[in-house]
């Protein structure tokens, strides 16, 4: 004769209520991500349509880091049009890229590689700021500081800001004298005129981010 079921503990059935809901969060995410490619998000965000991208090598042959990272501008293209999300994000190619626009402007057919790894780079941040490493996060939040300020980079304050809010504060110090003498650099910064029209761009673009954040959250 078989024996009846022993009944399930309370840790039991809170365990696998937990497991339950993990599941059916991750089910979520998971279903969030692949309603909408990766190509069709960037499409929505820049107007770039990454089919465009023949993966000719030409953005790649010119880029100045690409011996430095792990993905090179045309393997960046080429993964976002097969969808390869969590492993774009996470590489060291959308962080190290310098937005120098060699690799857009080497493209036959208006690709904008950059543009795309800037793009790449807001999901990231949007999704989960810690796949930036810290540096990477200082050094945007630094150089915006800047720009939303004086409507211009400025080199001094942009190095010494960097270094002290990374804790390198000697760092990069003994090129200074050198670059100073020659006149790279400038000591006091200067603002670009209508400096009110920049800032008021960078508060529409955080009212816009806000927004957008709380229709994803309804």
């Amino acid at each position: 004769m078989a024996l009846p079921p022993t009944p399930a503990t309370a840790g039991e059935v809170t365990a696998s209520a937990a497991a339950s809901h993990t599941a059916d969060t991750t089910h979520s995410a998971a279903a969030k991500h692949t309603s909408v490619t990766l190509a069709q998000e960037v499409l929505k965000r820049s107007g770039l349509d990454v089919a465009r991208c023949l993966q000719c090598g030409k953005c790649s042959a010119g880029c100045p880091m690409a011996t430095e990272t792990s993905l090179r501008p045309h393997e960046i293209m080429l993964r976002v049009m097969r969808n390869r999300r969590e492993e774009l994000l996470a590489s060291d190619g959308i962080w190290l890229c310098l937005t120098c626009t060699t690799c857009s402007t080497r493209c036959p057919n208006n690709a904008d590689p950059a543009r795309v790894i800037d793009v790449l780079r807001e999901i990231a941040m949007d999704e989960d700021p810690s796949l930036a490493t810290r540096a990477v996060g200082v050094f945007n939040q630094t150089f915006l500081a800047q720009v939303e300020s004086s409507g211009r980079m400025h080199e001094v304050g942009l190095v010494a800001q960097y270094n002290i809010r990374t804790g390198h504060l000697l760092k990069d110090a003994a090129a200074m004298p050198a670059l100073l003498l020659r006149g790279k650099f400038k000591i006091t910064p200067e603002s670009i005129k209508n400096t009110d029209e920049v800032r008021r761009i960078f508060r529409n673009v955080n009212t816009a981010r806000r927004n957008a954040s709380r229709g994803d959250r309804s």
